[in-house]
């Protein structure tokens, strides 16, 4: 499919784009490579982070150090600007507070005043401002389940669909701008199974070793989930630039790790997309889709004329 170099809606206007994630490196790791293939069509992209991630564990071996582990609030944030200049947006941190994964049994309970622990409609008016003020066409975020169970993670969800309707009410909190309707909303779906089978059987073809065998034999099927998913975008050509971003966020992503088991020619030929459930749409959808702005985006040559 060919793209223009600039892509605007019906009115002229360069296409806006808004991701709504947990933690800086969550940007990096779903559907970044997305955001880079949009970002060279001239779609104007921010990601909203929910946290600075204070709490994330340091997830490589090379960066697992106290002097790291003492200044991780200040290094994450780092870490997101550099990963923000390789993927070419704009990034806003909505300033609450990372709740941390909690484990044991029972389960302890969060952190007073953590991001999850937050009325959804007071932890949603930083976005809710955010959305007036960008006015987005289309937004992604996570599901009901936060993609995984992380509190933060579902808690995203929560107030990226409250922020949504909030957004658009002209009656509600007029204080955080004039209302704006979001277009099209977005669950990120990357670890689906059928994604992960391909890349699998991609592996064991080449005579390679598979990072995903033990996954997928303790993943239960589940037709209903693999139902969600409508939009498959195209981006293999950006997904050395998802990696590069990823590797910006050292103390998250071990180089050496699964996250880069899978050669990137293989990935780019057994699973060249990026996987995305429309939940919500203000304008018409003919599904399954090959694009977020399906039905709002138009050839620059049409705006000009209309």
């Amino acid at each position: 499919m060919n793209h223009p170099a600039l892509r605007v809606d019906a009115a002229g206007e360069r296409l806006r784009l808004l991701h709504v994630h947990a933690h800086p490196d969550d940007e990096s790791s779903k559907g970044a490579a997305t955001t880079a293939r949009y970002v060279a069509e001239g779609v104007e992209v921010v990601v909203a982070t929910c946290t600075g991630g204070e709490r994330g564990s340091i997830l490589n071996p090379a960066m697992d150090r106290p002097d790291v582990l003492a200044n991780i609030a200040g290094i994450r944030r780092e870490e997101m600007d550099r990963a923000r200049q390789i993927l070419g947006i704009e990034q806003v941190w909505l300033g609450w507070v990372d709740s941390g994964l909690p484990e044991g049994d029972p389960l302890p309970p969060l952190p007073e005043g953590s991001f999850a622990t937050l009325d959804v409609d007071v932890a949603a008016e930083p976005l809710v401002e955010l959305i007036r003020r960008f006015r987005p066409h289309v937004l992604t975020t996570y599901d009901e389940n936060g993609g995984y169970p992380h509190p933060d993670h579902i808690m995203c969800h929560r107030i990226s669909m409250a922020a949504v309707a909030t957004a658009a009410d002209p009656t509600a909190s007029p204080e955080l701008g004039g209302p704006w309707q979001v277009l099209k909303v977005y669950y990120q779906l990357s670890f689906n199974r059928p994604r992960i089978e391909a890349l699998d059987r991609a592996m064991v073809e080449r005579g390679l070793e598979s990072p995903y065998a033990e996954r997928l034999a303790g993943w239960t099927v589940d037709p209903e989930h693999e139902a969600r998913l409508t939009t498959k975008v195209p981006c293999a050509d950006y997904f050395a630039v998802r990696d590069r971003a990823l590797l910006a966020h050292a103390t998250q992503v071990d180089p050496e790790g699964a996250w880069f088991a899978v050669p990137l020619e293989v990935h780019q030929r057994a699973w060249p997309s990026e996987d995305w459930q429309l939940v919500r749409s203000e304008v018409p959808a003919e599904l399954p889709e090959d694009d977020l702005f399906a039905g709002i985006a138009v050839p620059v040559a049409v705006a000009v004329a209309g």
